[in-house]
């Protein structure tokens, strides 16, 4: 097929808009629907993009409704009823899924991929850094903005490799073709496309057996999944205290965090990260199994550790005074959750801690609403907010509440709307504030950080 023009259903995703990138600084003529304006499609719109945001067939472009020279890419949260999709589909298009085209471009260059429940977006932007700044460089679809370039999509002219967030949902990572994969976590998710437990690990020793011959799985040590891959991929393993990729001589305090890596490509010490917090040793520890694998030396790792900034709403730092801390997180599983508390806790030991969370998905509050509470146990304090239904309908019985009746005895707790957590904000009481979940929390992040500004 000879593409001369692309169309997004959804183009203001962030996997989505990365790809729509991609094809834009290729010179092909890009188009898309997204439900509502962003940062990222009004960026999409100045790069050379054509966005709008009604579902009408109308307002496709003449270029795009040419089914010989036009390829459809679309989000599964899309609904099938949409009519645009449903045009394209009445049309004959060619038509892909987002991961698809990922997989065709894991086919043409060597895939470097991060899958996992949680630490994908971290993990995978670490090692694109890295490698970027290296003198291997790479490509990169990353599920986050990185700090350090203000975008999800990083371009090479010259490099073979390509650094792919790798998601479970939809099975999306199935289209993959990896040679070499990192996988974080199987903490069971999206169990209302999988079903059960079960499934889910399967899914993800189906991942395992896509990785190249030659390649290679850098697993995370525990995981209860099996790795089914093919002859001639060379399985390691790694975390913070043991694997064949580990951590030693940790030192945390004065708001640095720096240890040793040890490696079976050679092991490089003093290694400091930019954004210290305890999790991102972990993520460290696979990204740069990654950048190794792909030839960065260690210096440039060792370099590309200390100058990474971060990803938006990942472990995001907004207040950091003596007297005050602010920060958003991503986290919407029990076990992100967990993660980020444990990291607050290792950095402000003896501080008051307050975690404000938005449950994101019935099915996920209504699956895990006591891994939540359990994990949400961990602060000193707690407030509750509506859960963020994003693409489902409410399930009857599953509210907020869920949670909230779980927490465990002593620790403070309330339940609010989203409209409320302002208020929840000027009342204090918290040393460190933390705002958690993967829903429209985030609106509310400048607000607060105002209103903390002004207390400290």
């Amino acid at each position: 097929m000879d593409i001369k023009a692309v169309y997004f259903v959804g183009i203001g995703g962030i996997g989505m808009s990365a790809i729509a990138r991609y094809f834009v600084s290729r010179g092909i003529l890009v188009a898309g629907y997204d439900r509502t304006p962003s940062d990222l499609t009004e960026q999409l719109r100045k790069e050379g993009a054509l966005v709008h945001y009604e579902d009408n067939v109308e307002l496709i472009p003449a270029e795009c409704r040419i089914k010989e020279s036009t390829l459809v890419v679309y989000t599964p949260a899309i609904p099938a009823e949409h009519s645009e999709l449903t045009f394209f589909r009445n049309g004959g298009f060619e038509i892909q899924k987002r991961a698809q085209v990922l997989g065709t471009l894991t086919r043409s260059l060597k895939g470097l991929c991060v899958a996992g429940t949680h630490g994908k977006t971290t993990t995978s932007s670490m090692a694109a850094h890295m490698l970027h700044q290296s003198h291997v460089d790479c490509n990169a679809f990353l599920g986050g903005i990185t700090k350090n370039y203000g975008t999800n999509y990083i371009l090479s002219r010259k490099s073979p490799f390509v650094v792919i967030e790798a998601d479970e949902f939809d099975r999306s990572f199935h289209h993959l073709t990896p040679f070499a994969s990192v996988i974080t976590a199987t903490d069971a998710d999206h169990l209302d496309i999988y079903g059960t437990e079960e499934a889910y690990l399967e899914s993800f020793s189906k991942y395992s057996s896509l990785i190249l011959p030659g390649g290679y799985l850098v697993m995370h040590t525990g995981l209860k999944m099996r790795a089914d891959v093919q002859q001639g991929v060379t399985v390691y393993t790694y975390s913070r205290e043991a694997g064949d990729f580990h951590a030693e001589n940790v030192c945390i305090g004065n708001g640095r965090i720096t240890f040793d890596f040890v490696s079976p490509f050679g092991n490089i010490s003093g290694i400091e990260l930019g954004v210290p917090v305890s999790v991102n040793i972990e993520n460290g520890i696979a990204a740069m199994a990654l950048a190794q694998i792909a030839g960065a030396t260690a210096d440039e790792i060792r370099r590309g550790m200390a100058s990474f900034s971060g990803v938006d709403r990942r472990f995001d730092f907004h207040v950091k005074t003596d007297r005050m801390v602010y920060l958003s997180d991503y986290a919407h599983h029990p076990e992100e959750i967990r993660r980020s508390l444990e990291s607050l806790r290792e950095l402000y030991q003896g501080r008051r801690i307050k975690a404000i969370f938005q449950p994101h998905l019935f099915t996920r509050t209504r699956d895990f609403y006591r891994d939540f509470a359990d994990a949400l146990s961990l602060a000193d304090d707690v407030c509750i907010v509506d859960i963020y239904p994003a693409r489902e309908a409410p399930i009857p019985g599953v509210t907020s509440a869920l949670i909230f009746d779980n927490l465990k005895p002593g620790i403070g707790r309330q339940m609010c709307h989203k409209e409320e957590i302002l208020d929840v904000v000027r009342r204090g009481g918290f040393d460190v504030l933390v705002t958690l979940g993967a829903g429209d929390i985030e609106n509310y992040v400048p607000q607060i950080t105002e209103i903390l500004q002004t207390l400290s």
